[in-house]
Formats: C-alpha cells, sequence, structure tokens
C-alpha cells in the first residue's frame, strides 16, 4: 500500500497502519490543524505532512505524491449526537465531498473511511456509496466498538471498506462485527490495566461541588469494571456524556475520591495508542484531551486495514 492520510490528526491512521503489519509506505499526510500537525512530525518526523485545506487538492497534487490507498476519518460533527447533525447542509462535509468528486479522475485502489455512529443514516452516507458505485469499488460498511476486541471502552464508529478488487463477504448490508477471529486476550482487559500509577492522581481529583451536582449523571469506572464510555474531546473541561470518570475505592463503598482518567497515557491507552507514541512537552492539557478525542481506535482500525489489504480470506 502507499497511503495518503487524509484528515491525519495526530496520526492516529498512520498508527493503525503500522500496527497492522501490511507491506507499504504513508507517503502522506495532510491536516489544517496547526497543532495537530506538530504532534504528528514529534511522532513521525519523517512523513511528509502537508498543512493543506483539502478543498484545495487537485487530481495533479494527488497524482504526484504517488499513492493508490486512501485512509481518511473527515469531520463526524455534522453527523454526532453533540454536534448540530445538519449533515450535508454543513460546510465540514464540503472537503469529504471534494475528495469524493476527484475519485473519477483518480487511480486509487483502496479506501478506508471512518466516522461516528449516525453517519450510516446520513445523506452524506448515501452520497459517499453512490460515489463508490459510480467508480466501481467494492465496498463493505461497519459498526464496529473496541469492546468487540476485548478492549475496556466503549466506542462505536461507522467505517467503511471499498477497493477495486472485490470483496468476499457474505453480505453486502452493514456488518456490525468484523468477519475475523479476533484473540480472546488483551493487554487491557480491565481498567487497571490502563492506570498510569506513577502519575499523581491528587491533580485530577474532581471538587466536591462537582461531584454534588455531577455524580448521578457521570459513568464510574473501578479498577475492576471491564468498561468505559466514549472519550470526546471535551473531557476534562465538561463531566456528562464526555467520558467515564474512575475512582480507587471498592464500588461498594461510599464516593468520596473520584478523578478524571489521567491525559494523555489513560486514554490512549484505551484508544491503543502504540507506546512510542508522545505528545512534545509544550501541548496543554485541554490540546491533549481534544485531539484524542477527535482521534481513532488503532487497534480496530488495524484490523480493517489487513481486511482492506486482503491478508485475511472471508
Amino acid at each position: 500500500m502507499k497511503i495518503l492520510e487524509l484528515y491525519s490528526g495526530i496520526g492516529g491512521m498512520h498508527m493503525a497502519f503500522t500496527e497492522s503489519r501490511v507491506e507499504g509506505e504513508v507517503k502522506a499526510a495532510i491536516e489544517i490543524n496547526n497543532v495537530a500537525n506538530q504532534i504528528y512530525k514529534h511522532n513521525f518526523p519523517e512523513t511528509n505532512l502537508l498543512n493543506l485545506n483539502i478543498e484545495g487538492l487537485t487530481v495533479k497534487i494527488i497524482e504526484k505524491l504517488d499513492v493508490d490507498t486512501i485512509l481518511m476519518s473527515p469531520p463526524c460533527q455534522p453527523f454526532s449526537r453533540n454536534g448540530n447533525q445538519n449533515d450535508v447542509n454543513d460546510h465540514r462535509t464540503d472537503s469529504f465531498r471534494h475528495i469524493l468528486n476527484l475519485l473519477p479522475k483518480l487511480n486509487i485502489k483502496n479506501l478506508l473511511i471512518e466516522n461516528v455512529k449516525g453517519f450510516e443514516v446520513s445523506e452524506m452516507r448515501n452520497i459517499l456509496i453512490n460515489a463508490l458505485v459510480e467508480c466501481n469499488y467494492h465496498y463493505q460498511e461497519f459498526i464496529l466498538s473496541p469492546s468487540q476486541f476485548n478492549i475496556p471502552n466503549c466506542r462505536h464508529r461507522y467505517y467503511c471498506l471499498a477497493k477495486k478488487e472485490a470483496f468476499k463477504f457474505a453480505t453486502t448490508s452493514l456488518m456490525e462485527q468484523l468477519p475475523l477471529n479476533i484473540p480472546s486476550d488483551s493487554i487491557y482487559a480491565k481498567i487497571e490495566d490502563i492506570l498510569d500509577k506513577d502519575e499523581d492522581y491528587e491533580n485530577y481529583c474532581l471538587p466536591d461541588n462537582v461531584l454534588k451536582k455531577r455524580l448521578n449523571v457521570v459513568d464510574i469506572c473501578y479498577s475492576e469494571s471491564e468498561m468505559s464510555c466514549c472519550f470526546t474531546k471535551a473531557y476534562g473541561r465538561y463531566i456528562e456524556g464526555t467520558g467515564s470518570i474512575f475512582t480507587e475505592l471498592k464500588e461498594q463503598d461510599v464516593i468520596k475520591k473520584l478523578q478524571i482518567l489521567k491525559t494523555f497515557r489513560e486514554i490512549a491507552k484505551l484508544m491503543c495508542f502504540p507506546k512510542y507514541f508522545s505528545f512534545p512537552s509544550y501541548i496543554t492539557k485541554k490540546q491533549k484531551y481534544m485531539l484524542l478525542g477527535n482521534s481513532i481506535n488503532v487497534t480496530v482500525v488495524s484490523y480493517l486495514i489487513k481486511l482492506l489489504a486482503a491478508y485475511f480470506v472471508i
């Protein structure tokens, strides 16, 4: 695979490709967010990283990059339950539509698209599928969560694989599991497995006044918990609906000490970021939460890349 990584963010797709061990190279990555680009460059200094508006891409520019595969995670706000759900009327879909308009003129063999759950019932999804059919791609859609991969985190996402060669799936309908044998063991089977015990938790304790007001609307994780809620970019700034909180106490004990999970290592572990991933020292806590919340689960996407590369016979 010769890969173009669009909406590259902090490099989630790049890490997933590396973890998949599929042969190939990320030839170029494109992202307009300057902070995300600094983090990407910090982790992948050798990759050709372009700070560009995707709507400015042309067939000529992409052809010069010499790629045959596109991995991308377009903006999710038009489809997210926390967004405005304006679908194609949201201007943040414009860049995605621009790429789809270029597809008929490009020699792209493989595509992987990730987005939030909800995209599958959007008008934008219909535009995507129509574009794939017109370009003679075979495609398969999925709704998957890390919890299906024995990772203690619930993060349902939409995925679409498309390739010029036919997939050998038994169905063309939306699939809610991979047609593969997922290993039953995981290095992060419980919340206790991702805890960063070298960090001072006192810096992350939630104030009493917040707990009194919000305790009934938050998801609480304990060391033995085998699940946590989806983390969003608002984690650390808002309590409700942005991710789980943790206590070292036993579930049957009175809740006296709760804290948010610490960035970046604990949330990064739940999202299966490899150990080599790191943030530059000057990146703020708020920026870390936001950019992790906008990223992908590396393990889930690595399996999809293997499937896209036909490493498995279905």
